[in-house]
């Protein structure tokens, strides 16, 4: 990929600089033997997310040139105080104050609609803990406005300009300068990410606006209204009536109608950038080393997503065998999660003695209460020998095994929680269709 990089820059910066005329309403994204459907066949959001994405995609490029600018006056000022960079953010969060009642109690009641009518008790700490992660933002970004000032910040060519070349200089820290090749060769995957993220959404929307077409077209063939047709096609299928489920039996259902309709999507999402994902021997693993698929997970035990992606993916893998290996890798986010970092070196210590899968779905099953004493007793509850357990949970090794799955994170641009590889390329939706895609697409290969 890297051979390519100068191509990629100069082509960034075209789509980011190109005009309205080229995300119309009138562009055709899909088609059917009885519908042509364009942009403006997609819902209010999807319209927008259409024609404004080369915007999006500006503002993403301009915030993370300012991500690489905050690094350089942190790793400036963190050498020059001998200190680190983590350790400068933390004492300049430590100032952020807490919030007061009444902040909580106004917060409450402008959200209250939106808390379905949820008691302050049941949420306090829910908006306390917003509310103190707004303080340390405003904290911080006056720490590092103070540090660009210091170190003599100043801007050179807009990093969304056309025709910019490799040596073309973004900014300048002092000495420093950040060049239109370095903030390629450091944001290119996130990039890449952000255009696959805005064109899963569009797809989606796409889809939605296709499948409801197609429907009306077909429950019209067979005489029927479209409270019947949905009863007969999706309705009546379900048996458990959970998300999943109703996924599954509408994705069926489009299959179906676009065999039928021939229905083609002509929109075409950026190409995603296969990585090397590193998997180690003793990463919590199932599944043959040797299959032909292999699924990574980085998860935080106390993400509330990772424990509802769980449990879909796993019964996805099951359907696969020994085609595909799973990994597990943490990513516990410290900033907003205060027990994922424990609860990663738990599972860690589960882990040692070969129970970590099942220690892991105890933790995604309680996630309210992950704290040191309830690790150790859900190890307990698991059968696992309590004493080595404990002994491995404080091991210097557990924390450092996390660390390093938290840096190889970053390097593979991981920002959130779940997030899942397979065969290198990053999946974008978190559904059970999008996993069985790309486990699909990897096989194929």
């Amino acid at each position: 990929m890297r051979l390519f990089c100068k191509f990629v820059l100069v082509l960034s910066a075209v789509l980011v600089s190109s005009d309205a005329k080229a995300q119309r309403l009138d562009d055709v994204l899909a088609t059917s033997t009885t519908t042509t459907f364009t942009a403006a066949s997609l819902s209010p959001d999807g319209q927008r997310m259409y024609t404004e994405r080369r915007k999006q995609i500006g503002q993403t490029r301009a915030e993370l040139l300012n991500q690489m600018i905050a690094k350089s006056v942190l790793d400036l000022e963190a050498k020059a105080l001998n200190t680190s960079a983590e350790k400068l953010l933390a004492s300049q969060r430590a100032k952020a104050p807490e919030p007061t009642a009444q902040e909580i109690q106004k917060v409450y009641t402008a959200n209250a609609a939106a808390l379905g009518g949820r008691p302050l008790a049941d949420v306090r700490e829910q908006i306390a803990e917003y509310l103190h992660h707004g303080a340390e933002e405003k904290v911080l970004t006056a720490y590092l406005q103070t540090l660009r000032t210091k170190y003599r910040v100043t801007t050179g060519k807009d990093v969304n300009s056309v025709g910019l070349v490799p040596t073309d200089i973004l900014a300048t820290i002092g000495t420093l300068t950040i060049t239109a090749a370095d903030y390629e060769k450091t944001n290119r995957v996130v990039l890449n990410d952000a255009e696959l993220e805005i064109s899963e959404g569009i797809l989606r929307d796409l889809e939605i606006a296709m499948l409801t077409a197609l429907s009306a077209e077909e429950a019209k063939s067979r005489n029927l209204d479209m409270g019947a047709f949905i009863a007969t096609e999706i309705t009546d299928k379900l048996k458990l009536y959970t998300d999943e489920e109703r996924a599954e039996v509408e994705s069926a259902l489009m299959k179906r109608l676009f065999a039928k309709y021939n229905g083609k999507i002509l929109f075409r999402s950026p190409e995603p950038i296969v990585q090397n994902i590193l998997v180690e021997a003793d990463d919590p693993q199932i599944g043959p080393a040797t299959a032909p698929v292999t699924v990574v997970m980085f998860t935080d035990f106390q993400c509330p997503a990772c424990a509802g992606t769980h449990p879909v993916l796993k019964q996805v893998l099951s359907e696969y065998g020994a085609k595909v290996r799973f990994v597990v890798r943490d990513f516990p986010l410290e900033n907003i999660h205060a027990n994922a970092l424990d609860a990663a070196r738990a599972a860690n210590a589960a882990r040692t003695q070969g129970k970590f899968l099942e220690y892991a779905e105890i933790l995604y099953r309680n996630q309210e209460a992950l704290d040191r004493v309830s690790l150790m007793k859900y190890a307990t509850e698991l059968g696992l020998n309590a004493k080595q357990f404990e002994l491995d949970f404080n091991d210097a090794k557990a924390q450092s095994e996390v660390k390093k799955d938290q840096a190889d994170a970053l390097s593979y641009g991981v920002g959130r929680t779940p997030t899942i590889f397979v065969n290198g390329i990053k999946v974008q939706r978190l559904s059970a269709e999008a996993f069985r895609r790309a486990i699909d697409r990897a096989l194929s290969k």
